[in-house]
């Protein structure tokens, strides 16, 4: 019996793409759990929103979490709901029109 491939969201292949564009941290977690390591790192930096943090818990698994204005949130949940953000709207959709310096008449 063949094995069917799962449907790849659209929405969340945007998303994906999207966060592609923000600046990522990758930390590890040590003794602590991913979101207390991620929350600590993001304090002891001063990280600015909108940022993609990847924790490493051990060898073989990595949490991603994004840090954004409203608080961290996991990095799927965003891809899946990037409209959310506003930080993330911006590069949804960057300006296309290059920005012409004015010069004051005289």
């Amino acid at each position: 019996m063949a094995r069917r491939r799962k449907r790849k969201s659209r929405r969340r292949q945007e998303g994906r793409r999207i966060l592609e564009h923000v600046p990522q941290y990758s930390i590890e977690s040590g003794q602590e759990k991913p979101v207390t390591a991620a929350r600590k790192f993001i304090q002891a930096e001063g990280i600015l929103p909108p940022a993609l943090l990847l924790v490493k818990r051990n060898e073989h698994t990595t949490d991603r979490y994004f840090w954004a204005e409203k608080g961290l949130f996991g990095a799927q949940y965003v891809e899946e709901n990037h409209f959310l953000f506003p930080s993330l709207r911006e590069l949804e959709h960057p300006s296309d029109k290059p920005q012409l310096a004015t010069v004051p008449a005289v």
